[in-house]
């Protein structure tokens, strides 16, 4: 959703409170370590190399790169001859060498109120060795893929820190895609094995997980790739054989979730463990070295497979981590973002790991069982640094202050809002309302390519504007240009690029470096292409004004329209379809669907529904349509191409259509206007 415009001179500052012992105290002080990170970033990032444990040190620049193919092919190198672990230096370096071994590592809250554990730095780092060992001995070795489909429980932590103890690739799945995008994301990737759970609540629906995983494996067999192992974390169920005699964590089991078992392939967790030794050596990898796949919707349908290495994903998560959150060592903090995204890979695993913190890890649901679950949640643990989504406080902002105000939420230091450009009336609320006018918001903009803060303000340091995300954090270099590519300098509008790498940039697309570099380099070669338009203000902010290619950012989560027309059409009744994105005041943007129908078939709700049904299943229920309308033609040139820009018009009942003297047929245009959509799902 585009932000309005906020007056560019409402600026809001600081709390002079969070100055006396902020990282970065001063905008000066930013603006001194800015210059040094781009002028002199071998310096920058060896000062901050030093804090984290090397079995080699490093020979050479820190940063090698090619951005432009007309010079050749795109590379991006970060500490090159350097090796490290960094599930070693998240957990035994900070039990060890930090001596941090008692402190909490997570509070984890559960789904229902009064489901709770604690899990120790010492008790994760056993956990982690002991699941490495399971790994170990079904056969996982370095540079294997596994992929990970759980619920928001310890046990995904673990095992994501256990692939990388044992230099194994993760490529987690969002627990909310369907089996479909799991079997897709699977055989893409080559996984050899699959860790998954029997079940979970999402409020008070109850999510069969084990069931879809094994469609997805069906899927893979059917499809010539049988994956050789699933192992499977009782998280619901309540059966003693063969699954184990380990008491579920929830304490709302479900004697009535059926789960099937295939003794050929299906490995119970709790058994693996019970006979896992807790000692396990790191794989020492090398800087370069693939550490996770994550997989984000492209322009073509596609699903992307963004790969992250290893030494630059690891200090660059750690440093915005520490510095925009200004993280210190009595913080309790909170993401509540699902690890199946790049949000709750960075900023609930990696980064505060790495900083030793003690973070809150929440399965359930910000309004169950009620609208005040959140901040019940800050009060108990005592919450200092909070991030969440636009989406969840737009939502919340429905409910008036009164929910917020039944508590006390006077251990709030800092607010953070990711996954989409906040509106200035949601960032005010959040603000006067969440905040009480003492907490400052950090906006972040990032990317699941970027793996890590790329314009963001730093709480103590940076005046606030509501809506903009601010100033570019160290190392990062951005640019605004035109069509033609020309950058355009002072107040401007136009294409969001960065001019250089910075350490956590994607390496490349998994199995398809020619698509990493065609999607991010070749449109305007030499530059960083994120895909977003900007808008640069007077004073220097900037304002992410929204996506400009074929993607919707729903709810904080990136779709490609071509995936959701893909589903639309490989059903008998549609011959053609047309996604785009319509303004929503919740999740910013709502999915508005064209289908043009075959001939013969008739529109009515049964269709509807089949359609709706189809998208969830094929994608995940978060690409549900809002709205499907029937569309007995489309907007076309004559040469045949879709004008999405009248369908995007249409959608939004708006009547002054600009130029449409390249349309082929015009009445279509009429016709769409009388079968608008006025009412969503």
């Amino acid at each position: 959703m585009i932000p309005d415009k906020a007056p560019e001179d409402d600026v809001f500052y600081g709390c002079q409170e969070l100055q006396k012992e902020a990282h970065i105290p001063t905008f000066e002080k930013y603006k001194e370590l800015y210059m040094k990170s781009i002028e002199s970033p071998d310096e920058f990032w060896g000062d901050i190399a030093k804090d984290f444990f090397w079995k080699t040190k490093h020979s050479g620049p820190f940063l090698d790169y090619n951005m432009d193919v007309t010079k050749g092919e795109i590379f991006i190198k970060f500490m090159e001859g350097a090796t490290t672990n960094i599930c070693y230096n998240l957990l035994d370096y900070n039990v060890h060498e930090r001596k941090l071994g008692d402190k909490v590592a997570f509070h984890w809250e559960g789904n229902d109120p009064g489901d709770e554990l604690t899990v120790t730095y010492r008790e994760l780092l056993q956990r982690v060795c002991q699941f490495s060992n399971v790994l170990k001995s079904q056969g996982v070795k370095k540079g294997d893929r596994v992929s990970i489909y759980m619920p928001m429980v310890v046990e995904l932590v673990v095992a994501m820190l256990a692939c990388v103890r044992i230099g194994a690739v993760h490529s987690i799945v969002f627990a909310g895609f369907s089996a479909e995008s799991l079997c897709e994301r699977i055989m893409d990737s080559q996984c050899s094995l699959l860790i998954t759970a029997d079940g979970f609540y999402r409020g008070d629906k109850l999510i069969n997980l084990k069931l879809l995983a094994d469609e997805a494996l069906q899927k893979c067999r059917d499809k010539g790739f049988p994956v050789r192992k699933c192992i499977m974390l009782k998280h619901l169920s309540v059966e003693e054989s063969p699954l184990g005699s380990q008491s579920p964590p929830s304490k709302r089991p479900c004697p009535d979730l059926q789960v099937s078992w295939n003794p050929e392939v299906d490995l119970c967790w709790h058994t693996l463990m019970r006979d896992a030794s807790d000692e396990c050596e790191p794989e020492w990898c090398e800087s370069e070295d693939p550490l996770f796949i994550l997989y984000t919707s492209g322009s073509t349908g596609k699903p992307k497979g963004v790969l992250h290495s290893v030494s630059g994903y690891m200090l660059f998560t750690a440093t915005t981590f520490k510095l925009v959150f200004d993280h210190q060592p009595d913080d309790i903090y909170w993401c509540t973002a699902d690890i199946g995204w790049i949000t709750g890979h960075s900023y609930i695993t990696y980064g505060p790991l790495a900083n030793g913190a003690t973070s809150v890890l929440f399965e359930g649901l910000p309004t169950y069982p009620d609208v005040g679950r959140m901040w019940e949640i800050v009060d108990k643990y005592q919450v200092t640094k909070f991030y969440t989504a636009p989406t969840a406080i737009r939502m919340l902002m429905k409910y008036g202050p009164e929910p917020v105000q039944k508590y006390k939420r006077d251990s709030l230091k800092v607010l953070g809002t990711v996954g989409e450009p906040i509106n200035p009336e949601a960032w005010q609320w959040y603000y006067n309302v969440v905040g009480e006018k003492r907490c400052p918001i950090v906006d972040t903009f990032w990317q699941t390519e970027t793996g890590g803060h790329v314009l963001t303000p730093l709480p103590a340091a940076t005046p606030m504007k509501p809506g903009s995300a601010t100033f570019p954090f160290f190392g990062v270099v951005p640019a605004i240009l035109n069509e033609s590519g020309e950058e355009l300098e002072g107040p401007s509008e136009g294409y969001l690029v960065f001019k250089q790498p910075w350490p956590s940039m994607m390496r490349t697309v998994y199995g398809n470096h020619p698509r990493f570099e065609a999607t991010y380099f070749k449109k305007f070669p030499g530059y960083y292409v994120t895909g977003d338009g900007c808008r640069r203000d007077k004073d220097g902010y900037y304002w992410i004004t929204g996506r400009i290619d074929d993607m919707l950012n729903v709810s904080g989560h990136l779709l490609s329209t071509a995936e959701v027309e893909s589903a639309l059409v490989e059903h008998d009744a549609v011959a053609e379809a047309a996604v785009v994105g319509r303004p929503h005041p919740v999740k910013g943007e709502s999915l508005y669907c064209f289908v043009t129908l075959n001939e013969g078939v008739t529109f009515n709700r049964t269709l509807e529904a089949e359609l709706r049904k189809q998208v969830r299943e094929k994608i995940g229920a978060i690409a549900t349509p809002d709205y499907i309308q029937d569309a007995p033609g489309l907007p076309k040139t004559r040469s045949g191409k879709i004008m999405r820009r009248v369908l995007r018009k249409i959608a939004c009942d708006e009547r002054d259509l600009g130029d449409i003297s390249t349309l082929a047929d015009s009445s279509v245009v009429d016709q769409l206007f009388k079968n608008r959509c006025c009412t969503s799902v």
